[in-house]
């Protein structure tokens, strides 16, 4: 909700490109916890725009919405990759979409509605219950026709899970490669990080954010998502550099 106006919205998108974004993600409805959702007419007012002046710079633009209506308008529009946090789940139309675009879809897993899923979320085995959800969900793709160099998986860190989930899950990340699709994980400034650190401004869970990037980077992630690009992408070039060291 920071960057909540078109101007605001371009000007934050060049800061990130200037500072080494490959990819823009473009969201116009919230699905942070406790998030209530909003039209369908109101996420394509706050998303298009951006997503068509986007369009015109070199980059990558990858449109965040469960709506297969907004999915097909932004890619339309200029945008290359959908990003759905229920993993194609929510909208009905939203697989045929998919299929009929031939555009990357990231699926990420989730338990339970953005309204209600951080209340008392339970697994019997967090780690193989979310990887089965996810292999069921590219099987699902599949089937519908959608091309398996079309698919990108994320294990959904802080979607309906505890603390200790989302350490579980960050630790044994390199299980997801197992599915045979690139993997993106989003966990810049996540609420879990301030909780073990005592942090409630989001905006001050950098080193947390650094931290737990790393353990991606150290796991083979191929796409991680933050909100610090600057910050993080002289961390990653710094790994890269001791890494190559003989």
């Amino acid at each position: 909700g920071q960057f909540d106006t078109f101007e605001k919205s371009i000007e934050q998108a060049g800061k990130m490109i200037a500072a080494g974004a490959r990819i823009i993600d473009i969201g116009g409805e919230s699905t942070r916890p406790n998030a209530i959702p909003i039209s369908i007419e109101e996420e394509l007012s706050r998303v298009l725009p951006v997503v068509e002046r986007l369009a015109t710079k070199n980059i990558l633009i990858s449109i965040d919405s469960r709506n297969a209506s907004v999915m097909k308008a932004a890619v339309e529009k200029g945008a290359h990759i959908v990003n759905d946090v229920s993993a194609l789940g929510h909208d009905p139309q939203s697989m045929a979409t998919i299929k009929n675009m031939n555009v990357p879809v990231v699926l990420m897993h989730s338990q339970g509605d953005p309204k209600v899923m951080q209340i008392n979320p339970h697994y019997d085995h967090v780690i193989l219950d979310v990887y089965d959800y996810l292999a069921v969900r590219v099987q699902e793709c599949l089937k519908a026709g959608i091309t398996k160099n079309n698919i990108i998986i994320d294990p959904g860190i802080g979607f309906g899970k505890t603390v200790k989930d989302n350490l579980n899950i960050l630790k044994n990340m390199s299980i997801f490669h197992g599915l045979g699709v690139p993997v993106l994980v989003g966990v810049s400034r996540k609420s879990f990080i301030g909780k073990l650190v005592d942090e409630t401004d989001a905006q001050k869970r950098l080193p947390g954010s650094l931290a737990s990037a790393q353990i991606c980077y150290d796991q083979a992630i191929q796409i991680i998502r933050v909100h610090d690009v600057n910050e993080t992408d002289k961390a990653m070039k710094i790994w890269h550099a001791i890494g190559s060291e003989n």
